[in-house]
């Protein structure tokens, strides 16, 4: 059964490939969604899928890419959405 969560990454994680990371990270766990820059200098977006693979993405978001340094993770579960077939950027 599908879920769907909506997530705001903060710290250091705008100019740093943390977008990249993250859409190569739900693609790699099979979740669709999407992600973006805010304004703030924060990262947003939306991810949907299995259970075992919003885990796992949560965890990757947490520790962030190489060169991110982030601060706090923001989750909460949101109602699934029908018709997406990619996680995009």
């Amino acid at each position: 059964m599908s879920q769907r969560i909506s997530f705001l990454v903060h710290g250091k994680v705008q100019g740093v490939f943390f977008r990249d990371f993250t859409q190569t990270k739900a693609s790699d766990y099979g979740l669709t969604g999407w992600v973006r820059n805010t304004n703030d200098g924060k990262v947003e977006g939306e991810a949907q899928g299995d259970k075992a693979g919003l885990e796992k993405f949560k965890k990757d978001l947490n520790e962030g890419s190489k060169a991110s340094h982030v601060v706090k993770v923001e989750t909460k579960d949101i109602a699934t959405k029908d018709g997406e077939s990619e996680f995009r950027s």
